[in-house]
């Protein structure tokens, strides 16, 4: 049988080289850069560098840059194309983060002013802007998001539960990642000139970039290129650095070609990463070489030219790697003047016009996540092999809650008493050894004990190798501070330790490390909503993943964050945290729960949405199959959500027992990780305490548990 194929059919973009693809093309044919000072906000003349600014084109200053940039993107790519999209996944770090910032520093802590402060607020807005009825992923890979987006994408259209996807990545300058960046030295004050004998650093930049994907076994008429595969791995190795003999990046870009069904030899140019810093282009320099050897194609990095657009970039390269398929032409390495001995590389210095096949894209972020894709003309046959959702066989689950870890959450809810509050430090990262956790602060140390007690709950010998994070506000202790350091300094003095703390992928990147998991290591956002989207991208990815893997999600209480960017935080009394992680197998164990979501939709853009899920889990038999739900209503939503799960028991005139979770665990954007975490215990024991089902005995008779989200989205979870 013969799988499904994925087709480029529209693109996208917005880069310091101007608005629209034609732009782009225009300054990749004539070599051209496009790093100027930037003016978005004040900066000394002491503390000015080259960046990659857009020209201001924006008016509507009620919404983020961030959001600006991805709707221009978006909008070029579905330009000329008719219907609707089935999902939507985009790539981001900084969200809203640059209006967030002018506020702070102008004194204003009104709620209302920072609903798009989250990084998953881009891909809804760009989700309500076209009315997406299906999932809307966010991806917070650091610099790799963007091209991890595309990955994702292309797995959700194999598995067949989106026929069209838009997929990309989207970033604004703003002073976190500038001022970041500074700090850490990385920042070359002449212009990024990558894999040059002389490079001192990158140049920040910004940028977006939108790709209409397609799903079909014959070549659409209007395909522009192919995504014919990809790769995602994990260095865990350090928080910033890359592994010095780049053996992560190997392990992508030979998980892209392995992917694609080709061979190394198919491949004509690569895109590199290339950002312009000592260690990481001699790195992949290093990967490049261990891949290829002496078949070395034709390669060259644009960042040079633009700019490091942090999780657009490889959305943008991926655009670029179409647009070169396409017309045959390959983009100079800009800046690069002299080789390296020690790289033992050559990029073009000049464009070049030749036919390609197929071009290959890396790119690397912070947590050692890599990604590689690869993009080939469309109207070659290929023989592809069919792909499904994968169920997965939970075999080790923990929680840490107001009451403390697993155990104690069940002793208070066995006893009648809520879970609500603040978990203590014993109870966050008591289980880890201090050397491991002196420097961490509260989410990251939180992930870490997740994840060590969730794998040594699992009593397997192997450790996991993937790691899938969702969380919903990322680390906010590593913002604020890097925040207060800088306003108070006159910004002068940021920390360059909260800046590498501050990425949402950061505490991923931490249990990587603990574990030395080296496989695909995906960070999600999209605030209430965020462990769904890592379980649903851990079941994407599943089927290239033979060892244990790991879904956790988790959030932290900050006293000065969580009440203006949470309006269920801020609406209930009780101050709470925590999260939940659970330890994964592909193959379906005897006596081992199986874990699989079985819907996403966006309520806002779906009236029918409801009935819609009812019908997928069964409509009236579904008393038949599952013996308890855990409703997951955020305090935010909790009149709309109290009427579709209202309108759910009629449509499906469920009798089972419901259970409000947040009701018991408090208001924090992870709870239904904690949710899913303790339905795994409960339908492992066959019984769910008489305090939670209102049953004497609190059997299951055998049946599963669902775990449903409501509010803006809703979400369902089977557990049988």
């Amino acid at each position: 049988m013969t799988g499904i194929r994925v087709f480029i059919a529209g693109m996208g973009v917005i880069t310091p080289a101007g608005r629209g693809v034609d732009r782009l093309q225009t300054l990749i044919e004539n070599s051209d850069t496009a790093l100027g000072m930037p003016n978005l906000f004040s900066i000394s003349e002491d503390q000015l560098l080259p960046a990659g600014q857009i020209p201001d084109l924006f008016g509507n200053i009620q919404i983020p840059r961030t959001h600006q940039l991805a709707l221009a993107a978006a909008d070029e790519a579905m330009a000329r194309l008719p219907g609707t999209i089935d999902a939507v996944i985009i790539g981001v770090t900084t969200g809203g983060i640059l209006t967030t910032e002018t506020h702070l520093k102008n004194g204003i802590h009104d709620p209302e002013k920072f609903l798009y402060h989250g990084a998953g607020t881009v891909a809804e807005y760009i989700a309500a802007k076209y009315c997406c009825k299906g999932p809307v992923i966010t991806v917070s890979n650091a610099c790799s998001s963007g091209t991890a987006a595309i990955k994702l994408a292309m797995e959700m259209l194999r598995c067949g539960p989106a026929r069209r996807v838009l997929a990309g990545g989207a970033d604004s300058l703003c002073r976190l990642t500038y001022y970041g960046f500074k700090s850490l030295q990385l920042i070359d004050p002449e212009g990024a000139h990558p894999f040059d004998k002389n490079r001192r650093g990158m140049s920040v930049g910004e940028a977006a970039a939108m790709l209409y994907l397609v799903a079909d076994k014959n070549v659409p008429e209007n395909a522009v290129a192919e995504l014919l595969g990809g790769g995602l791995s994990c260095d865990a190795y350090h928080p910033t650095t890359p592994d010095p003999e780049g053996r992560g990046a190997v392990k992508a870009m030979k998980a892209a070609i392995h992917d694609a069904g080709i061979t190394i030899s198919d491949i004509d140019y690569i895109n590199l990463h290339g950002t312009g810093t000592i260690d990481n282009d001699l790195c992949e320099a290093k990967a490049v070489k261990e891949v290829f050897k002496s078949d070395m194609p034709l390669l060259s990095s644009v960042k040079g030219a633009l700019g490091h657009s942090l999780a657009a970039s490889g959305a943008v390269e991926a655009v670029i790697c179409a647009l070169i398929v396409a017309n045959g032409v390959i983009p100079a390495n800009t800046g690069f003047c002299n080789a390296d001995p020690a790289m033992d590389i050559e990029p073009l210095k000049n464009p070049v016009r030749v036919k390609v096949n197929a071009a290959l894209s890396n790119s690397f972020g912070f947590g050692g996540n890599n990604a590689s894709i690869i993009v080939g003309d469309c109207r070659k046959d290929r023989n592809v092999a069919p792909k499904s959702l994968a169920p997965l066989a939970v075999i080790g689950s923990a929680c840490i809650t107001g009451a403390g870890d697993m155990k104690k959450t069940l002793d208070r809810l066995v006893s009648g008493k809520n879970c609500k509050g603040l978990p203590g430090h014993v109870d966050i990262s008591g289980l880890i050894q201090p050397s491991l956790v002196r420097r961490l602060k509260r989410l990251p140390r939180m992930a870490m004990a997740l994840a060590s007690s969730a794998f040594e709950n699992s009593g397997c010998f192997e450790k996991p190798s993937s790691v899938f994070w969702g969380t919903g506000w990322g680390p906010l202790s590593e913002t604020y501070d890097f925040l207060k350091k800088l306003y108070d300094s006159d910004e002068k003095f940021p920390s360059p330790t909260d800046f590498i703390g501050s990425v949402h992928n950061a505490p991923a990147g931490q249990t990587a490390m603990y574990f030395n998991a080296v496989g695909p290591n995906v960070t999600t956002t999209g605030g209430d909503y965020s462990f769904e989207q890592a379980l649903f991208t851990a079941s994407l990815m599943a089927d290239d993943i033979s060892d244990p893997l790991l879904v956790l999600g988790a959030d932290e209480y900050h006293v000065h964050f969580s009440p203006l960017f949470d309006r269920s935080v801020a609406m209930e009394r009780t101050r709470s945290d925590g999260g939940g992680a659970i330890c994964l197998v592909k193959s379906q164990e005897q006596n081992k729960p199986i874990i699989l979501p079985v819907f996403f939709g966006n309520a806002d853009h779906d009236p029918d949405i409801v009935s819609f899920l009812a019908e997928k889990l069964g409509g009236n038999e579904i008393d038949n199959c599952f013996g308890a739900i855990f409703a997951g209503i955020p305090m935010a939503f909790r009149n709309r959500g109290e009427e579709q799960l209202k309108n759910f028991l009629k449509f499906t005139g469920c009798r089972c027992p419901i259970i409000d979770y947040r009701l018991l665990i408090g208001e924090f954007a992870s709870a239904s990780a904690v949710a899913v975490a303790l339905a795994s215990v409960f339908k492992r024991t066959g019984k769910i305490p008489g305090s939670l089902s209102g049953k004497t005995d609190g059997s299951l008779d055998k049946k599963g548990i669902l775990v449903l989200g409501f509010g803006k989205f809703l979400t369902a979870i089977a557990i049988t």
